[in-house]
């Protein structure tokens, strides 16, 4: 089948989804876009309520013959669809069958190094950038270390993160942490180098790697450190991407290592955000969920439009090279990260793939199942600065 669509939205009526169809509307572009959910009548109310005129098909996660149809006829798959270990695996499989690149926003890294072990090698053989984690998970965490590592353009010995944001949260990311607490994980969930290759790292690496962090002063950013809830989630991106950037003899250093924070002003500051980080990963993993449950947005329902307009992130990073030098740099945007922010951040890698084709990392032929830094890099920052993303320093 002739691939005659650029971009198709999946999911396009869930709460992400809808921000990228309005994102990709206010857009003047000649990108040929498409739509595709479960359901017609949905799918033509997103369509009416952002006064777009493009096609729209039908496809359930579980419908093979359907998703083969959608990813036979795309350049591009945008997936907005969580939890993505239950509806995206079946979409990830056709993509590669049928040759079609692949972004989406999961945080799910054990489902990631499913797709890792099944998919990886066809898809690098044949070309085709399958790109999981395009949202606010973890492009400021991949995107900003490969950013700061560039611009420096010597070894680096270990970066350090601190985020700092304000915003909401939506149903679709809540049922994604609650479906997380009911799968027996085992040492997925604790493995700092999950997504990595094998031999890929050293012991001293692991061992400087760990998801323990605790309170401290970081007086080159005049700043508390304190733990980061979705640190385990990005800090296995950051890692697969230098081992994908060493494979291509663009490491960030021989001995590399990342660790990733909140940012605190005080220090008590720091200290709640360890109870309250606590309380949450209890909460997450064990009955008291289906308690609060019931109490928090469900599926479908997310941030006002003002908590949305009003949100931010900030990111920083220490930069330390093999020569004892020291840097800070900076990622931040305008908008509600969790879904205002990453409804650009994954609506901008989907055009990446198709408006920066001839200039994306590795060549036309390169491809598996790769990272934001990895698979898209200069081009995708090139692109966000554009579109209020700003990426500063060294500070």
């Amino acid at each position: 089948m002739q691939k005659d669509i650029d971009i198709i939205i999946y999911g396009a009526t869930g709460f992400t989804g809808q921000l990228c169809v309005k994102y990709f509307q206010s857009l003047n572009t000649d990108v040929n876009w498409a739509i595709a959910g479960r359901d017609q009548d949905k799918l033509q109310k997103v369509a009416s309520d952002n006064s777009v005129d493009v096609e729209m098909l039908i496809a359930d996660s579980d419908d093979e013959v359907a998703l083969d149809i959608l990813t036979s006829r795309a350049k591009v798959i945008l997936s907005t669809t969580g939890p993505f270990h239950r509806y995206g695996s079946k979409l990830v499989a056709s993509c590669v069958k049928n040759s079609a690149n692949y972004v989406d926003i999961t945080g799910e890294n054990f489902w990631v190094k499913g797709l890792i072990a099944k998919h990886h090698e066809e898809a690098s053989a044949k070309g085709i950038r399958i790109i999981p984690s395009c949202g606010y998970d973890s492009i400021p965490s991949d995107l900003g270390v490969f950013y700061s590592a560039k611009v420096l353009n010597k070894p680096i010995k270990r970066i350090e993160s601190f985020h700092s944001w304000e915003g909401g949260a939506s149903g679709g990311t809540l049922e994604t942490m609650f479906s997380m607490g009911d799968l027996d994980l085992g040492d997925d969930l604790l493995d700092p180098y999950l997504l990595n290759p094998k031999d890929s790292y050293t012991q001293q690496q692991k061992e400087q790697s760990s998801d323990r962090v605790g309170i401290a002063k970081k007086n080159e950013i005049n700043a508390w450190s304190g733990p980061f809830i979705m640190a385990t989630a990005n800090t296995r991106v950051v890692r697969r991407t230098e081992a994908l950037l060493s494979l291509r003899q663009e490491s960030y250093g021989s001995n590399f290592t990342y660790q990733e924070h909140a940012l605190h002003k005080t220090w008590f500051s720091a200290f709640k955000s360890i109870i309250v980080t606590g309380i949450s990963v209890l909460v997450l993993m064990s009955p008291l969920k289906r308690a609060v449950k019931p109490f928090l947005p469900k599926p479908g329902e997310g941030p006002s439009e003002a908590v949305q307009e009003n949100g931010w992130f900030d990111c920083k990073y220490i930069v330390e090279t093999e020569d004892g030098e020291k840097s800070v740099f900076n990622m931040n945007a305008k908008g509600d990260p969790g879904y205002k922010v990453t409804a650009k951040l994954i609506s901008e890698c989907a055009l990446c793939l198709i408006e920066d084709a001839d200039d994306l990392p590795g060549g036309s032929e390169y491809g598996g199942v790769l990272t934001s830094a990895s698979g898209l890099g200069q081009p995708l920052i090139s692109r966000l600065t554009k579109v209020g993303v700003n990426f500063k320093g060294p500070l």
